[in-house]
């Protein structure tokens, strides 16, 4: 499914107009976004934050076309947006952060069948790609499927729904991928399951956060 969700794009662009994926205006070829959209980006701090214990980095706040880029890629199978989500990762990021193995945040296999991919997973082989890193795909979620939209703020620090476990031991430094970042709970599983299969430094990295936490 994710490999003819590209071919659909790619063949798109070859007899279409390149339309904006935020404000449906003209777009360069191989541009996600408009001018003015790339320009109305809302930049955040330079430096990770600490989310759940968890040293965190985002380019973006998570809002206005960063957002809708987030969306095209979680539900309108558009896959080929990872690309220039990494190109801001990876052209932004702080100084020493991307070293070590890129490790995507699972998604429930409920979702994962129903989506055909893991948005996580296609930003962190993106990133791997333009970084020079690699990828280990080893951790797994069970239990409820529970999305996050639509919990509250105290529901999404709990932590996520069901438990996440790791298959395979990762090497001493994991930089965890997703495409957005709220409270970082799910980030915090992450971490603790990581850590029990000998990773002693976890860091995260992602597309866009969510601003104030």
């Amino acid at each position: 499914m994710a490999v003819g969700a590209q071919l659909v794009d790619f063949l798109g662009g070859l007899f279409a107009p390149r339309l904006c994926w935020s404000c449906s205006g003209l777009a360069r070829r191989g541009e996600a976004l408009c001018g003015a959209c790339r320009v109305s980006l809302h930049r955040v701090t330079p430096e990770p934050v600490l989310l759940s214990g968890v040293p965190v980095w985002a380019p973006l706040a998570y809002s206005g076309p960063a957002r809708d880029l987030v969306r095209a890629l979680k539900f309108r199978g558009a896959i080929a947006l990872a690309d220039a989500m990494a190109a801001q990762i990876v052209a932004n990021a702080p100084s020493g952060l991307l070293q070590g193995e890129l490790v995507p945040v699972p998604l429930h296999p409920s979702r994962l069948r129903k989506r055909g991919y893991n948005q996580a997973a296609v930003i962190a082989e993106a990133v791997a790609r333009r970084a020079g890193m690699e990828v280990l795909d080893c951790l797994r979620r069970s239990g409820p499927s529970i999305t996050q939209v639509g919990r509250d703020r105290v529901e999404r620090r709990a932590g996520p729904a069901g438990s996440i476990h790791a298959q395979d031991s990762p090497l001493e430094r994991v930089v965890l991928v997703d495409d957005v970042v709220t409270t970082g709970a799910t980030l915090g599983a992450c971490r603790d399951a990581l850590a029990a299969h000998g990773a002693r430094d976890v860091a995260a990295v992602c597309f866009a956060r969510t601003i104030g936490r």
